[in-house]
């Protein structure tokens, strides 16, 4: 998953983020990516030793971000929006819990979008998201999203209707058209104002998530995570699967990419994640704050007076 050798200050492999990355203009291809990858550096070895391997990853990840979370902090210009999209069961929380571990509460959000409410529904589709957005020097992770809005509205047409009529009448296949036009937009507008996006699918497959399934079942621990609703989407997952495959493929941009990433192994999975959160803050180029003389010199009053306390 990274170079051999190397400690906390990992990063992944350029080849490897791109593997993950959904190229402008290129097909998603869910169908043709394994779910069960483990993208590890020790090839050919045991799983016991991909487990071992991606936990250690994931250790240097979560410091790294520690760091990373810090300096944007400091910086106060720039903002990180991850967007977490999966189909259920995929480890969406578990995912957002090990990795943002070692982040300061006070710096990072989270946001978990359910069904609208009567305000929302009184709005624009996106306009639930923009109030939710992070500020400057924050993180903000939103556990499902806007998208919610071309998946579970394309796989249920019927809610179209919850909210104001659409405008104008237009073929259904025109309104996903243009609310991928509308995202797209929306997410170049917040690119351009300093929040760097970073959206993440988290490619389960059909016969994990019936594991998970079954195992919430068996446990009696786990059966609050369980809904009958569970078992109804599950029945239109090939629905969901070409809702996926097209709302990523028309909103995957240079400004803000879909990454695709294996869950089958919530291990791997929770390593790939957190190496593409810190390749994204990485690559914002920041740099802690410099003082200016005037403050320099402000400081060394303040010291001046403690000292003569």
């Amino acid at each position: 998953m990274v170079c051999p050798g190397e400690g906390v200050g990992v990063k992944l492999h350029r080849g490897l983020l791109d593997e993950l990355i959904v190229g402008p203009g290129e097909p998603a291809g869910l169908d043709g990516r394994d779910t069960g990858s483990t993208m590890t550096r020790w090839k050919g070895s045991d799983e016991s030793t991909y487990k071992h391997v991606a936990e250690e990853d994931l250790a240097s990840f979560v410091a790294e971000l520690s760091n990373a979370q810090r300096l944007l902090w400091a910086d106060d210009t720039h903002a990180l929006l991850v967007v977490l999209q999966a189909m259920d069961a995929a480890g969406k929380d578990g995912t957002i819990r090990h990795v943002m571990s070692g982040v300061n509460p006070q710096g990072c959000t989270v946001e978990a979008f359910g069904q609208p409410s009567g305000e929302e529904l009184g709005h624009d589709f996106l306009w639930r998201a923009s109030s939710r957005l992070p500020g400057r020097g924050m993180i903000g992770i939103f556990n499902r999203s806007y998208y919610e809005e071309v998946l579970v509205a394309r796989v249920h047409p019927e809610l179209l209707g919850r909210g104001k009529p659409l405008a104008v009448d237009v073929p259904s296949s025109y309104v996903w058209r243009d609310r991928y036009e509308d995202i797209n937009d929306f997410e170049r507008h917040l690119q351009r104002n300093g929040t760097r996006i970073v959206k993440i699918f988290l490619h389960v497959s059909k016969e994990e998530q019936k594991r998970r399934f079954l195992e919430r079942l068996d446990d009696p621990g786990k059966n609050w995570k369980f809904s009958n609703a569970d078992i109804t989407e599950r029945r239109r997952w090939d629905d969901y699967a070409t809702a996926y495959e097209e709302a990523i493929t028309a909103t995957s941009t240079a400004w803000a990419p879909w990454y695709v990433v294996p869950a089958d192994h919530k291990y791997a999975l929770r390593a790939l994640v957190g190496g593409i959160i810190v390749d994204a803050i990485d690559a914002m180029d920041l740099t802690p704050p410099v003082l200016s003389p005037s403050e320099h010199d402000a400081l060394e009053r303040a010291r001046s007076e403690l000292l003569a306390e």
